[in-house]
């Protein structure tokens, strides 16, 4: 038995094994293993290999590298084992990271038709794309021919970007070229369609290009928002949906109207908060902090602007490393909205060296004057922020100075709970 491994590259995807000019057996079996993600049914044909081809060792070498090139696998070994003139070849594959696959701009098509033209052109595809790799070309390629089927002109490309909600990361397949502009958004919801500051921002995105990616984003920091204020703390948006906008005499629409489905869920109440891992500040000390009382609307704004409340008030007391980590546990049926805190405060840190740099002898002496957190001294956070808001230019008043920007850096060390602070004028 023969076996030879290597590592991915990315590259091309040829789709079918080249002609190896010195065949040496027959492949009598092919067998795939390794990946969680993928049969071996679903990666075999992507190696351009098939039971009963005339084979050798370049082939399998070639194969390889075809699998390596894809993006979808971080590792590829293969071995052969021959009998007579038959060859069993068995590739082992390791699942590289894969991310959801979204269509921004093709509105001429269901996601569901893509899906299905992807699924029955590429067997490896599933709904998600590797980072990088020749999958996403081949999943291009399939796009593209699909705009040519409706005789539309573009070039599909494709980039990874963070998703709407910050939470993941999405491969954004675009098409550019068409021109093509959002005419109206139609909320389902009457929150949204009443809202002043919702119907204001609109201006945003009506009249611009039409962008699935630019709709989500505007849902989650404008929509989404004013649903938080009310209370409505696990609005859901769903996919916006575009519908051809305009005269129905034109061959190619240049307009769409977006539909954007909302659903608001359960208004909730202010039910209280639990902490634990607390120890420098006491349960009532960081209640109070939140302020709010037990049987208040749940105002998701307020709720965001207490948990920082509680951070700098960690970071005030010198806890710079404290972490407030709320988990929201939502009772729907009776709408009350407690939230878990687990807290972990790090170490209690203290003022170590003042650090200037880009200001002449005058103005050091100025701001070390002006500078009153004694080294040793519990490190106040606040202190610092108010003193780059405001004392340092106080300090350097009536001096021949123009400072445009000030360059922070708090250098922590956790061995001796010390902090020196950085400051670099321009």
């Amino acid at each position: 038995m023969c076996i030879f491994a290597l590592l991915c590259v990315p590259g091309s995807l040829p789709l079918s094994a080249r002609q190896n000019p010195n065949p040496v057996a027959e492949l009598s079996a092919l067998r795939i293993t390794g990946s969680k993600r993928f049969t071996s049914e679903q990666i075999a044909p992507m190696t351009g290999l098939s039971v009963g081809q005339r084979v050798g060792r370049d082939d399998f070498q070639h194969a390889a590298d075809t699998l390596g090139k894809l993006g979808c696998f971080s590792d590829i070994r293969f071995s052969f084992s021959s009998q007579g003139a038959a060859v069993h070849l068995e590739i082992e594959v390791t699942d590289a990271p894969m991310v959801a696959a979204e269509w921004d701009n093709f509105p001429w098509f269901s996601d569901e038709g893509i899906d299905q033209a992807l699924k029955s052109r590429i067997s490896l595809f599933d709904g998600t794309a590797p980072r990088q790799g020749a999958l996403l070309d081949a999943i291009s390629g399939v796009l593209q021919n699909l705009l040519a089927t409706q005789h539309i002109s573009g070039s599909v490309q494709h980039k990874l970007l963070g998703s709407a909600d910050g939470d993941s990361e999405v491969m954004r397949f675009r098409v550019e070229g068409p021109s093509l502009k959002i005419a109206s958004v139609q909320f389902t919801d009457p929150l949204a369609r009443q809202d002043a500051h919702v119907q204001e921002r609109l201006q945003d995105i009506v009249g611009k290009p039409y962008s699935r990616y630019t709709v989500e984003v505007f849902n989650i920091e404008q929509v989404r928002p004013v649903y938080w204020q009310h209370a409505y703390l696990q609005v859901r948006f769903a996919v916006p949906q575009a519908l051809f906008f305009g005269n129905p005499d034109v061959s190619v629409p240049d307009s769409v109207e977006v539909k954007d489905t909302i659903d608001p869920g359960p208004a909730f109440t202010w039910a209280g908060a639990a902490w634990k891992g607390n120890v420098s500040l006491s349960q009532p000390v960081l209640n109070a902090l939140l302020g709010f009382q037990p049987g208040q609307p749940a105002d998701g704004l307020k709720i965001t602007a207490a948990w920082n409340r509680a951070r700098a008030e960690y970071a005030k007391g010198g806890y710079l490393d404290a972490r407030v980590e709320p988990v929201e546990d939502f009772d729907v049926a009776r709408g009350l909205a407690t939230y878990q805190v687990a807290v972990s405060e790090g170490p209690q840190y203290h003022m170590g060296e003042l650090v200037l740099t880009g200001v002449s002898l005058a103005a050091d002496r100025r701001l070390r004057a002006a500078w009153t957190l004694p080294k040793g001294a519990v490190f106040d956070k606040s202190y610092f922020d108010d003193f780059l808001a405001n004392g340092a230019k106080e300090a350097l008043k009536g001096l021949p100075v123009h400072i445009e920007k000030i360059g922070d850096f708090l250098r922590t060390d956790p061995q001796t709970a010390t902090v020196d602070v950085l400051l670099d004028f321009h």
